[in-house]
């Protein structure tokens, strides 16, 4: 709203002190993370206090954890504090004409809601069952449908190989800021201005990039870091269908992935401070990325792939970044508030959308490991479990419990019968999620490196 109102007055000329600092994006995004953190800090208290009036309570099961039936009555649904720490900044400061700002907004909206039906039916009927599994998927998928649609049809979504950049080719460009200009497929171009210097009254003569749509992706430990997916139906012969079912491909790797990382991060959520802190890291490393990929200097400069339009990307990510730095606030331990399935269901489909739009879904395994390893604990553990009964008559575990991080709450002293004992010794609640949220920098770390081990 007040991007378009600023918009709006300097496109009438008047010439008022301050109308330019919208088009920065840097000072958009440190106005959203500023907005972002203020209303989960102001606005956080107030809506702990409402839900503890309205007995919002968790429903804790007793798995004999240290300190965990303390936690019973804790307000849950938290989640709605980082929905609207979100939202208000971005509708507020965001280009809300930009096709991944929306697209952003509706995944918050859309995965924000189904967690919200999930913790109303636990409070209402008191127990850990909530919404049955197979509707959240179903509203999962949806939404992965979604966006891959929107990828694939909409023509404000494109992509390019931007021109190798040597340093001082890049160092002079970012010195003169000069505004590039892209060429669209069908001979018209448009004027950007790269989001490292923003926009300029200059004219400039940078080597203009041709856009175009096409369902490629990053992968690392590769010379040029890219992958189509239509490279897997190239055997088809009519070229157009292959297209499609080149998209077709892509599509359903982006239902696969939204669904994945959000349940990831459902399970991930057992634990103060835990998935908040985890995913604010991962939030951190995908706005870099984004800050890159819509910069047509520094992405030549590092030749990956650039996006026109992407970079509006980092302003929605500094007021995720904002929310959760300010809902951890009260969720860091000990909980004052839970952000329940309204939260973690929300905090996984954004990262999901978030790393597809910049085409980084295939680097999601490594940047989101944790959260896979909650999930594949609870599958392994699972299916493990069903084999040994069938085969002795009895269930035995590899793990002392899941998800894994509640394997580090019990005592392996073999009172419960698992393949892994380590550790001998319980490790206290706040301990352990400092230690993942440090795996968590390191993996993020790691997922920058290997974009250059090619």
């Amino acid at each position: 709203m007040l991007y378009a109102l600023f918009d709006y007055l300097e496109s009438t000329a008047l010439d008022f002190p301050g109308l330019r600092l919208m088009t920065y994006i840097s000072f958009r995004s440190g106005i959203t993370f500023t907005l972002a953190l203020l209303i989960a800090l102001v606005f956080g208290r107030r809506v702990i206090d409402r839900l503890q009036k309205m007995q919002v309570g968790e429903v804790v099961r007793n798995l004999g954890l240290e300190g965990q039936m303390k936690k019973t009555g804790t307000p849950t649904m938290g989640g709605v504090i980082i929905i609207m720490s979100i939202m208000v900044p971005c509708l507020l400061i965001g280009n809300l004409a930009n096709i991944y700002m929306l697209l952003m907004l509706v995944a918050t909206v859309w995965t924000g809601a189904i967690g919200f039906l999930d913790d109303y039916r636990k409070i209402k009927y008191h127990n850990k069952d909530g919404l049955q599994g197979k509707y959240k998927v179903i509203g999962q998928i949806g939404l992965g449908l979604l966006i891959g649609l929107a990828m694939w049809l909409s023509p404000d979504i494109m992509m390019s190989s931007a021109p190798s950049v040597d340093r001082q080719t890049a160092a002079r460009e970012l010195a003169q800021a000069e505004v590039i200009t892209v060429e669209q497929g069908d001979g018209s171009s448009i004027v950007l201005a790269s989001s490292a210097y923003d926009e300029t009254e200059n004219e400039g003569t940078v080597q203009p990039v041709k856009v175009y749509k096409t369902p490629e992706t990053t992968i690392p430990f590769v010379k040029n870091n890219n992958f189509n997916y239509q490279w897997l139906t190239s055997w088809i012969p009519d070229k157009e269908a292959a297209s499609t079912a080149g998209w077709i491909i892509f599509v359903i790797v982006v239902i696969f992935v939204v669904t994945a990382v959000s349940n990831g991060a459902n399970l991930t959520d057992g634990l103060d401070g835990l998935c908040a802190g985890t995913s604010a890291i991962i939030g951190v490393a995908l706005a870099i990325m984004a800050y890159l990929g819509g910069n047509v200097i520094y992405s030549g400069y590092l030749n990956i792939m650039y996006i026109p339009g992407s970079e509006e990307l980092v302003v929605y990510a500094a007021a995720f970044i904002g929310a959760l730095v300010g809902f951890l606030w009260y969720n860091a331990f000990p909980a004052q508030v839970f952000m329940g399935d309204t939260g973690s269901l929300m905090l996984g489909g954004i990262l999901a959308v978030f790393a597809i739009l910049i085409r980084k879904e295939l680097l999601i395994p490594l940047l989101c490991l944790i959260f896979f390893i909650e999930d594949l604990s609870v599958v392994v553990q699972v299916a493990y479990f069903k084999m040994t009964k069938r085969r002795y008559g009895e269930g035995r575990r590899i793990f002392k419990m899941t998800p894994l991080h509640h394997h580090f709450q019990k005592a392996g002293d073999g009172s419960i019968r698992c393949l892994v004992n380590i550790p001998k010794h319980p490790i206290p609640e706040s301990k352990i999620v400092v230690r993942f949220w440090i795996i968590g920098i390191l993996l993020a770390t790691i997922t920058f490196v290997t974009l250059k081990i090619r």
